[in-house]
Parts: C-alpha cells; structure tokens; sequence
C-alpha cells in the first residue's frame, strides 16, 4: 500500500500557492528542498510550527514530494521576509507526533483545507513531521 497523500484541489494547486506568498507572508515560509531524482531545488510555502522553542515542519497532506525529499536530503532552506536560512531535518517519530499536529492545528486549522485534511487523514503516522535545526543563514 502507498503512503497517503491528499492531493490539494485545483484552485490550492493552481491558485493558492501564489496567492499565499502574496497575503500570507506573516504566517508562511517558502521551502526549498532537492528533488530525490533530479537534485534540483523544489519550492512550496509551509507553516513553520513553533513550539517549546523548537522548529516543525509537519505535512497536512500526508506524505507529499516535499516531504519525502526532505526525509531523503535531510536539509534543505527557509525564505520568510527576505531572511533566507538553511536547515538540518529531523524526523519526529509517528508516535510523538500527536501533540504536534494538535498544536499545529490550534494555529493553523483555520487556513482554508487545513483542519479538513486532518479530519480526512486523522492517524499521525500519516503528516510527516520533521524538526528543523538551522545550521546556517544566507541572507
């Protein structure tokens, strides 16, 4: 059987990414990771989640390409506000991952999709989790 992963609809695909980096840029990052295949860098905003001075990035949609490229390159980089850093990943265990969403969700369920594709997904194994360690600032 293969990961689950839920495919964002056309308009968050399509759409909703550009119009994030646009109007969300107090809440959201862009990650850039390398491809597994191609090495190239692959970008996507994220809700970098803080808590008890830690760094998360967990994925709502389940095991989506950026990350599972995370998991394969273990590093990768944050844009927010013109600040542009590089991070090691850490994967959180599935079974320490409950509280982490639960956190996630209090801050960001009220983002369009977010809260439902919790509900669509519910068991924690399924939102890859990873903590962020900064190892370097560009910029």
């Amino acid at each position: 059987m293969s990961a689950p992963y839920l495919r964002p609809p056309w308009g968050a695909r399509v759409i909703g990414n550009r119009m994030a980096k646009l109007f969300a840029r107090s809440v959201l990052s862009t990650l850039s990771v390398r491809g597994r295949t191609t090495g190239r860098w692959r970008s996507v905003p994220v809700a970098v989640l803080d808590h008890d001075g830690e760094r998360y990035l967990i994925a709502p949609r389940g095991h989506t390409e950026w990350s599972r490229n995370l998991r394969a390159a273990g590093s990768g980089r944050l844009e927010r506000k013109g600040r542009l850093e590089e991070f090691d990943a850490f994967e959180v265990p599935a079974d320490e991952r409950s509280p982490l969403i639960g956190v996630y969700l209090e801050r960001f369920g009220r983002f369009p999709t977010v809260a439902e594709t919790f509900r669509q997904l519910p068991d924690p194994a399924d939102h890859p989790t990873f903590r962020i360690v900064r190892s370097r600032r560009l910029r």
